[in-house]
Order: C-alpha cells, then structure tokens, then sequence
C-alpha cells in the first residue's frame, strides 16, 4: 500500500484563479477543512478553512490569501508510515501527492488514509490486544510471537513505543492485536517467561481500545 493508491480522485485541486467562495464551497461538500491548490499542475500548498473564514471578500482569488505548506508533499511511492508523520507534524487533512518535478499526481483524504491503516492493521478482525511492558534490551518480535503461536493464536498486527517517548527506566511497550479473545493462555506463557503484561482486552468488541493506541501511534511516529 503506498501513496499512490491511497489518492481519492473525487478531490478537486485549487486552482490559483479560483474563489476562496469556491473553496469554502468545496470543502463544505468534501467535508474537510484543508484543499490542495496547484498552477499549471505545479503544486503550490495547501489553503486552510481557518484562513478562509477570515476573509470577507469570498470572490478573491486563491492567489491572494496566504498558502501554506509550500514544501509538505508525498511522493507516490511513499509509505503509510510517512504519511502518517506528514500528518501528525504538519496537522494535514489533506496530503498532497506530487511527482519529482512537484507536479501534482493528486491528494489523500486523512481519513482515507486512517481507515485504510486501521484496516491494514487487523483492527476490524474479532480479537484481543494485550500490551506488553518491555524493556528495549530484551525486545524481540520474533520471539514473542513464537511463544504467542505455541498456544495456536496469530499476531495480527503489532507496533512498538519507545521508551525515549514514552517511558523511564528503558521501559517500552509493545502492542499487539491477536485473532483470539481467549487469550488466558497467551497471558499465562508470557508471564512464564516474564513478560509484563500492562494492559490485556479480550472484550468484543475492542475498537475503542485500537482507536487509542492509534492515536498514540500518530503522535509518535515522527519522534
């Protein structure tokens, strides 16, 4: 999944000679509050609803309002992860996709990108999330989920956060989305080989739950 297949064709681009009253008009239809504007296909930033409720005249043209975010694009072969540090750095609702020579491809709703993300990470699949507190030193994928597999459970989706961002003392935790809500096993042969469980949720249904530590995902991601 990269950047270029996450572009929603339906978005229109601003063009410079447009009105800030089409602007406001289009984003009040597409339900965002951000819109891409182009010249010539060349990107030229980003326009923003707040900017735009401070103009009176709403027959200006877009050439003569301020224009953020000149240099924050994507390129189509960039990854969600990248994405997604676009968006917490910059607070985007819009990512603007561009070629090499800032030719403008098109652009990404954040939501789009959000629920395809959510998808990609098994969050709609029936299961539980444990996290584990781990220290950085002792950390391996790998073989926590050999121990998890042992008990015939798969890990779904997985992401890890540092302890340079969130915790102390080389503590880091790790998340992780199984395709069981029976995890009684999994818990008792992490504990075994003394894993500290922080947090387990083995209720149905979880989004909540995922919801939080995907937000927790975006503000971390560009440390």
């Amino acid at each position: 999944m990269l950047a270029a297949s996450l572009i929603n064709p339906m978005i229109p681009i601003l063009k410079l000679t447009d009105t800030v009253g089409t602007a406001l008009d289009w984003m009040d239809e597409f339900r965002t509050r951000q819109l891409v504007v182009a010249d010539s296909g060349i990107y030229r930033g980003i326009v923003s609803e707040d900017i735009l409720f401070d103009i009176a005249d709403t027959t200006q043209p877009i050439a003569r309002i301020i224009i953020q975010h000149e240099d924050v694009f994507a390129t189509e072969d960039n990854h969600p992860y990248e994405l997604l540090r676009l968006v917490n750095e910059f607070a985007l609702d819009v990512i603007p996709v561009v070629h090499e020579n800032k030719s403008i491809t098109g652009c990404i709703l954040v939501r789009d990108l959000i629920e395809k993300f959510v998808s990609e990470l098994g969050i709609q699949e029936k299961g539980a999330v444990i996290v584990l507190k781990i220290a950085e030193r002792d950390y391996s994928l790998s073989e926590i989920s050999r121990l998890i597999e042992s008990n015939g459970t798969k890990v779904l989706s997985s992401y890890y956060s540092s302890s340079e961002t969130l915790h102390p003392a080389d503590q880091s935790l790790l998340t992780l989305k199984l395709n069981r809500t029976n995890i009684t096993p999994v818990i008792a042969t992490l504990e075994r080989f003394g894993y500290d469980i922080e947090e387990a949720h083995a209720n149905d249904p979880i989004e909540s739950v995922d919801q939080e530590r995907l937000d927790m995902l975006l503000r971390y991601l560009a440390t």
